[in-house]
């Protein structure tokens, strides 16, 4: 279902803003491919998917060497494996990559910020943008 002109014009605007805001996201969004997220979210889930079969597989049967579900094990760490390529692929995965459509950076009115110095840990620094986004 197509969208109409003002929600065309709304989802434009948003976008504008998301990359004005963050022109770093807007550049890492720029160099994802459409297809970037989809090969890994498949492999994640089939990954899971296997790993959940084995495990389950593994109680079930009475193949159990020395008393120790060998199968079980397997399928625990096929569904670790997914989930570390899970936990490596969030940057990418799902994006779809946008274009800036004429809006220059700090456009909207907001006041360009100076970057935090890296010395500041993660959590002091999204505190940071968090109270700057409620402050504007």
């Amino acid at each position: 279902m197509p969208l109409s002109e003002h929600e065309q014009r709304m989802l434009d605007e948003i976008e504008t803003a998301l990359y004005a805001d963050d022109p770093k996201f807007a550049s890492s969004v720029r160099k994802t491919g459409a297809s970037g997220g989809r090969r890994p979210m498949a492999l994640i889930v089939v990954l899971g998917v296997i790993g959940v079969a084995l495990l389950v597989g593994g109680l079930a049967l009475d193949f159990k060497p020395g008393g120790f579900p060998v199968l079980s094990l397997v399928g625990f760490l096929v569904m670790f494996a997914g989930g570390v390529i899970a936990m490596r692929s969030t940057s990418s995965a799902g994006v779809v990559p946008g274009k800036e459509r004429g809006a220059a950076p700090g456009a909207g009115g907001r006041a360009q910020q100076p970057k935090p110095s890296s010395g500041q840990s993660y959590s002091s620094r999204m505190e940071d943008r968090f109270r700057r986004r409620f402050e504007q």
